[in-house]
């Protein structure tokens, strides 16, 4: 009888140490409303439409690296206006049609625009290029190429296209923008998404342009977002995801709670060796 009253009081020691420890755990979560992570918010049942803002098309500025490949009739000629073409191939790798993800920096292989916004091809000599679309600039080429090629194509590719995306984001990386065009909300799904502790009503955009950093608060859970100025990023735009207050409640929380917890588990360590 005593060995039985002893085995029923130990089971009961070990259900109060895992009650204790569950408790614990559940303590070092938090509740976030679905209003602080719902995007695009609005009414239910309303429907609405909204203007999109104007689709940003990029200027070469000096600093970039332009990617150009000229093709004509004569292959042999052509490859004469192609001095990158090797380095390209070489560097290529496995291709894809999805945005890709820039870790390491790649080396420069192409035309790099200088402090005048002039590129030097072969033949043509300086080539000024500052201010201009990428269309433009093909355009501007193969008018010039047919002295020396007979029916010439240029493809024109800015290979410094990049932005950073930050914080509390699933994957946070430096990325390469190969079509020279990305909204804010392509970068976020790229990176992963914005996290349960990351704050989208506050999102920080660092953009520079003409000597000036300008820093910017956009709201995803706003509709208006798709009419903002900001919605298309620029080159080398930076986007940062703060942390809310659940990250540093759940931080200081685990610090707090987790001596308590090493304890619970070495009691219950303690309590099944005895049973």
């Amino acid at each position: 009888m005593r060995s039985y009253l002893n085995r029923f009081i130990r089971s009961q020691r070990i259900r109060v140490a895992l009650v204790s420890f569950v408790l614990g755990g559940t303590c070092l979560t938090s509740c976030v409303s679905t209003k602080h992570l719902s995007y695009f918010q609005q009414e239910p049942g309303k429907a609405d439409a909204l203007t999109v803002a104007a689709r940003y098309v990029p200027t070469i500025q000096p600093g970039d690296v332009l990617s150009i490949q000229v093709n004509s009739l004569n292959p042999e000629a052509s490859s004469f206006f192609n001095p990158y073409a090797a380095f390209a191939i070489a560097d290529r790798g496995p291709q894809t049609n999805t945005i890709a993800s820039t870790t390491p920096l790649p080396s420069v292989n192409g035309y790099i625009v200088d402090n005048e916004g002039k590129i030097e091809v072969p033949m043509l000599g300086k080539v000024d290029v500052k201010g201009k679309t990428v269309t433009e600039i093909k355009d501007q080429l193969r008018q010039s190429l047919k002295e020396y090629l007979k029916e010439p194509t240029v493809n024109v590719r800015n290979q410094n296209f990049r932005i950073s995306v930050m914080g509390e984001v699933t994957r946070p990386s430096l990325y390469t923008i190969p079509n020279e065009q990305i909204t804010l909300l392509e970068a976020l799904s790229l990176s992963g998404d914005v996290t349960i502790y990351g704050r989208r009503d506050n999102v920080l955009l660092i953009r520079e342009e003409n000597g000036q950093r300008t820093f910017t608060r956009i709201d995803l859970t706003r509709r208006d977002l798709f009419t903002s100025p900001y919605y298309y990023l620029h080159p080398n735009d930076v986007v940062y995801v703060e942390p809310g207050r659940a990250r540093a409640a759940t931080a200081d929380r685990t610090n707090q709670l987790l001596p308590i917890v090493l304890s619970g588990l070495s009691f219950v360590a303690i309590i099944f060796s005895r049973f």
